[in-house]
């Protein structure tokens, strides 16, 4: 099973800036929309089997639910004994009608899902899910969600990837709370809500945080898990790591690059109204007509991880952000313009990457113009393999993050970690 990423989409349209940059990003997800399929099969994942290998084994991760009677646990056990099929690790989600039961199996490796799938239904099992699993859900339920909430604890940004491992694949989505300070309500109780296959839960300042997995309705344990996880981020407050970066440049200043968020605002705002008009159409695709909303929500840890380049003096020159987008989450530059060629963009774009693969992602993308030929410099700079679309006057470049990026990222050391 390979880890994914949160998808989180942005907010509602009255919180984006210009119809220019609207149509930019609108015809960049009808693109992405277009070449590839989001939710996954309902039953095996559809990965292609192995070649058998002598004393190979598969792991499977699958899901089950069975009557709530003595005896019913026990006949599965016997009919995944009978594939040879090892049961590694056995979690209970009770149901008002009855028992959820998910496994960890390790059966042989010509072994195809279906076959499994049919003996456990022919013990009794209904609903019965499957998918290939790795190494890492070998940790047992409890270490991974100490874990999970340990990463949340010490950093805003990583409820969204938490919730995301938490709960598997799935679509997340956060409307913010209206301007003035008001709450989204929507319906949404305090203590949130769970329809079979979605979840809605209170966000920590206000909003509604939306959970969808249409391919696997929620049990009553993991909604109750999620809103651990949301309740845990609102008592903590905004928080950031510590780390931070201290650069020289080529032509010998020295800068800063750390995490930066919504407590950046006014920072960031400023070194907006010192660009050009010309940089500025450049990053947002035309105008900004509303560049304190426009700030705030790319500051926001909900939607990603943002670093800033900071001077010698504390002057903000730079900003570069990580925009949680399913596997192919986006990364955004602006520097300022008395700033530029000088490497800045680089390094912003070198670490972001970083901490996508820190994150898990398996690509990133990057929407510009051609003529952004900085932008264009930047990502052909990373070394990495790049795939170009050009969508109505947009151009996408996307990199393929893999095992060259990872050691750079551990030679990168950090600015997000503590």
């Amino acid at each position: 099973m390979t880890r994914e990423v949160t998808q989180v989409t942005h907010p509602d349209d009255n919180c984006r800036p210009a119809t220019s940059w609207r149509r930019a990003t609108a015809a960049f997800h009808a693109w992405r929309t277009r070449r590839q399929e989001h939710a996954p099969p309902t039953s095996d994942t559809g990965s292609p089997a192995p070649e058998p290998v002598p004393g190979a084994n598969t792991l499977w991760r699958m899901r089950t639910t069975v009557q709530d009677e003595p005896g019913s646990l026990a006949a599965l056990c016997g009919a995944l004994s009978g594939l040879r099929v090892d049961i590694l690790s056995l979690q209970t989600h009770p149901l008002a009608t009855g028992t959820v039961d998910e496994f960890l199996l390790r059966g042989p490796a010509g072994l195809p899902a279906s076959e499994v799938t049919t003996a456990v239904e022919s013990a009794g099992g209904t609903d019965t899910w499957i998918e290939r699993a790795d190494a890492h859900d070998l940790v047992d339920a409890p270490t991974r969600v100490l874990g999970l909430a340990a990463r949340t604890a010490l950093d805003s940004a990583e409820l969204p990837l938490a919730l995301r491992q938490l709960l598997g694949r799935c679509t997340i989505r956060s409307r913010p709370a209206p301007a003035g300070g008001g709450q989204v309500t929507g319906g949404v109780p305090v203590e949130g809500a769970l329809d079979d296959t979605v979840m809605r839960l209170r966000g920590p300042e206000g909003g509604v945080i939306t959970v969808e997995r249409p391919y696997l309705p929620f049990t009553p344990t993991e909604f109750a898990r999620a809103r651990a996880l949301v309740e845990l981020d609102a008592r903590l407050g905004p928080r950031l790591p510590h780390g931070r970066d201290l650069l020289t440049l080529a032509e010998g200043s020295d800068i800063t690059v750390r995490r930066a968020d919504t407590r950046d605002l006014e920072a960031a705002r400023a070194m907006h109204d010192r660009c050009s008009a010309h940089t500025l159409k450049l990053r947002y695709h035309g105008p900004v007509g509303d560049a304190d909303r426009y700030l705030n929500h790319l500051l926001s840890p909900r939607y990603g991880r943002t670093l800033a380049v900071q001077t010698a003096s504390g002057r903000v020159v730079g900003l570069g952000h990580l925009l949680w987008d399913g596997d192919e989450t986006e990364v955004a530059l602006l520097v300022e313009d008395a700033w530029q060629r000088r490497g800045v963009g680089a390094q912003l774009l070198s670490r972001l990457v970083a901490m996508a693969v820190e994150a898990g992602c398996s690509s990133v993308y990057a929407v510009t113009q051609a003529s952004n030929t900085g932008m264009v410099a930047a990502m052909r700079g990373l070394g990495l393999p790049l795939d170009y679309q050009v969508e109505e006057g947009t151009l996408v470049i996307t990199a393929r993050l893999g095992e060259a990026v990872v050691r750079s990222a551990e030679e990168l050391g950090s600015a997000s970690a503590p």
